[in-house]
């Protein structure tokens, strides 16, 4: 394991990879997967991060203004390394599940990632994807990178969804032109299939409203320019359900 993945650089208030993104890649819906990816957009990345391309919607968002300061301070040979490291591996989704559902257990927020109040109430889930752990103890206590995800969704989410990726449905590009068959990438272009639906959501977001920009950003503006916040709910609970 390269030493900035294993350590990070103290002196230059660079924290280890694997501390928020686990020795695995797994990361958390709060912050991102990161095995699998491909080498150069890793790098292309961590690039937008450093010149000032790749920022959060919301300001608060404090460990996207993390990440800025970490790509800004760290050499071209230790973001290599780390792409390098988190390339080799292959990406498995930690969801266990996706649920079209109505209702949903009740939940707090808790350092960006949502976790299921004690006890048996539900709430309407509304316009709303919620992602939270099976065993909350699990995954924030004892950070257990295989406790797995829970995904709940809107009723009809997933027809939806299935529809917008695979088609456009008259409103966007099937996602599969540049993302590959299945949406398990194609050369520089990262695989989707069973990620996080938190993290794909913001970034899509995040394009949207102008955000994230960059090299490979300019391709999505017109893609998602004319999706809606329940497009892109279904988008990412269908692209979580789906197998990489």
């Amino acid at each position: 394991m390269p030493d900035i993945v294993a350590h990070g650089r103290q002196e230059s208030m660079i924290a280890a990879c694997s501390l928020c993104h686990y020795p695995n890649g797994k990361g958390r819906p709060e912050n991102a997967g990161v095995s699998g990816l491909p080498i150069s957009y890793f790098i292309q990345t961590m690039h937008d991060f450093r010149d000032g391309l790749r920022k959060s919607a919301d300001p608060r968002k404090a460990n996207t203004n993390r990440m800025i300061s970490f790509a800004k301070n760290m050499t071209d040979e230790e973001i290599k390394a780390a792409a390098e490291y988190f390339g080799t591996m292959k990406w498995t989704p930690w969801m266990t599940k996706v649920v079209e559902s109505a209702t949903v257990p009740k939940t707090r927020p808790n350092n960006g990632m949502f976790l299921t109040l004690e006890g048996n109430e539900k709430e309407p889930i509304g316009e709303r994807l919620i992602e939270t752990p099976v065993d909350a103890e699990a995954t924030e206590i004892l950070r257990n990178d295989h406790s797995g995800f829970i995904v709940y969704a809107p009723p009809g989410s997933l027809k939806k969804g299935e529809a917008l990726v695979k088609t456009g449905a008259g409103r966007t590009t099937a996602c599969g032109l540049c993302h590959g068959e299945d949406l398990r990438g194609l050369g520089p272009v990262p695989g989707l299939a069973g990620r996080s639906p938190s993290y794909i959501g913001r970034q899509l977001y995040d394009m949207q409203a102008g955000f994230r920009k960059g090299e490979w950003t300019s391709l999505m503006r017109p893609v998602v320019a004319k999706l809606s916040d329940d497009d892109l709910i279904a988008i990412t609970a269908y692209i979580a359900s789906m197998t990489p």
